[in-house]
């Protein structure tokens, strides 16, 4: 299952948030997401976990706890729908 999670502290790394989620079972993968330009973290990331009632143990017992002095948020990752381009809009 993939999951969001969000409110992340800036000083937080893919390794820190892993421990986190290792508590609740096996973490396939952690992606913390940065800003392209400066490489500064956006504040949200998602952890992947195959093991499905795992994953919900995590997402129950770690929605809206702290960590790093920040309440996150931590739910089901919802699939990337298509955004629509306006290419009629001017561009300046």
């Amino acid at each position: 299952m993939n999951i969001y999670v969000g409110n992340l502290s800036f000083k937080i790394d893919e390794e820190d948030l892993k421990k986190v989620f290792e508590a609740y079972g096996e973490v396939d993968s952690v992606k913390i997401i940065t800003d392209k330009f400066s490489g500064r973290s956006k504040g949200f990331g998602f952890v992947e976990m195959s093991n499905d009632e795992e994953a919900k143990k995590a997402i129950d017992g770690l929605n809206n706890s702290e960590i790093d002095g920040r309440n996150i948020v931590v739910n089901q990752a919802r699939q990337k729908t298509e955004t629509r381009r306006n290419f009629n809009r001017p561009r300046y």
